[in-house]
């Protein structure tokens, strides 16, 4: 469908562009420019010739149309002819741009409204200089100086930019000048569509789209709430030893990206048994589990073989660059291996990031912007401490007097000896043999 819908649209768009230059006439050009028309053969440049019965004409319509959207507005900021474009040219020009613009941005294309927006603002920018030329009749007023304010004042409206889009105008125009006017112009644009109450474009879009995206700081009201306040109603959990039947109809249920995972058989320190939480395992890896069905055992209480662990690679549980990855239509089970376990335990980020139940919301909300967070867990308040770290504990030196072996890994210090030392290689050795094993 979104082939077809794009297809359709390139479709429309030529049609409408081949024929909308026929319905104009043709303007004469003037004697003393050289290079109106348009040279045959030539693809670039201004004053396109467009079957027009005499040599020495050109299409306004076509000039806009027939040319590279960088050789558009470069033809739309030029003052090299008075009244070069018609006001009919102009008009129709915006609005089948501004259409196709609106269109074109919500189809599957990589389509942008940066360009589109110069054109429609240089073509109304345009049309105000005509009609400035025409109430004062002073023929000096520059066409191509309207257009470029017209480009101006449509960025500034539609996506609130005023420095970076005064840089970039300024460089297409190489004229400093132009500076104090372009300033006015995209303050007046931008304050006047703040004062509308209408969100800029792009902001739009993520709204449309329903993407959750952060503010730069969290709202005041934040700091009155904690975490357990919006943490999810549902939650869905995994126990470390659980059923392969029931992991499946949970990926079948929900959609998630993580799910915590719980040990319900540990013993503190006063020897009684209470859960933990053993940290968060990711959609992406139950499924590679799930499809290479090496870790499932007949019973709960069944160890999994070590040398398991090595069948995995490490491209298993990367996401492939042109794909989306695995997808849960791609497993099949039967009905013995639906009833069996899994330990899921080696599968789980132990390290994931979690909260207590009591902490600030605008301290959450800091978490998700600063560390890029995607999911975050919500834990009881622990009871005990085990100990403080502080700034000087995370010094290299102060962790490599306490764990000599790990100097290996220092930036100063060679990676490629890593295998050969005492404490290291014989994680390489068992590897390569437990590889060999399996063989």
């Amino acid at each position: 469908v979104k082939v077809i819908e794009a297809m359709l649209v390139a479709a429309i768009t030529s049609t409408f562009q081949f024929g909308l230059p026929l319905a104009f006439s043709c303007k004469t050009c003037d004697p003393e420019i050289a290079s109106c028309p348009r040279p045959t053969g030539l693809h670039y440049g201004n004053f396109v010739s467009m079957a027009c019965p005499e040599p020495n004409q050109y299409n306004d319509l076509a000039t806009i149309f027939f040319n590279t959207q960088d050789d558009a507005i470069r033809n739309l900021f030029s003052s090299e002819m008075t009244h070069e474009y018609s006001p009919g040219a102009l008009v129709t020009f915006f609005c089948f741009f501004f259409i196709l613009a609106v269109i074109t941005y919500g189809i599957s294309v990589p389509s942008g409204l940066f360009v589109p927006s110069i054109l429609c603002g240089a073509a109304y920018g345009r049309l105000v200089g005509m009609l400035m030329t025409s109430v004062t009749g002073n023929i000096e007023i520059k066409e191509g100086t309207y257009a470029l304010l017209g480009a101006a004042s449509f960025l500034a409206g539609a996506m609130r930019m005023t420095v970076s889009m005064c840089v970039i105008l300024l460089e297409l125009t190489n004229n400093l000048s132009l500076l104090p006017l372009i300033m006015l112009v995209l303050l007046v644009s931008k304050a006047v569509a703040d004062l509308t109450g209408i969100l800029p474009i792009y902001d739009l879009h993520i709204h449309i789209k329903k993407i959750p995206l952060l503010e730069a700081s969290a709202e005041k009201y934040f700091r009155h709430l904690t975490a357990s306040d919006v943490k999810s109603g549902k939650n869905i959990s995994f126990s470390r030893v659980e059923k392969v039947g029931f992991v499946l109809d949970v990926l079948k249920s929900c959609e998630h990206n993580g799910f915590p995972v719980i040990d319900l058989n540990v013993t503190n320190v006063n020897g009684v048994q209470e859960p933990s939480f053993l940290g968060v395992v990711l959609r992406s890896h139950l499924l590679v589990v799930l499809k290479r069905k090496i870790s499932f055992v007949k019973e709960p209480g069944d160890g999994v073989p070590p040398l398991v662990a090595f069948q995995y690679d490490i491209t298993d549980f990367t996401k492939p660059i042109s794909s989306k990855g695995m997808r849960l239509q791609d497993i099949e089970l039967t009905d013995e291996e639906l009833n069996m376990y899994v330990d899921l335990s080696q599968f789980v980020n132990t390290s994931t990031h979690c909260v207590a139940d009591d902490m600030s919301l605008s301290k959450v909300y800091n978490l998700f912007r600063q560390l890029g967070l995607r999911h975050l867990c919500v834990v009881p308040k622990p009871q005990e401490v085990l100990g403080v770290i502080t700034r000087k504990d995370l010094l290299p030196h102060h962790i490599e007097a306490s764990y000599p072996e790990v100097k290996h890994f220092s930036r100063s210090g060679s990676y490629g000896n890593l295998s050969k030392s005492p404490s290291f290689g014989s994680f390489s050795k068992r590897k390569e043999l437990g590889a060999s094993l399996i063989v």
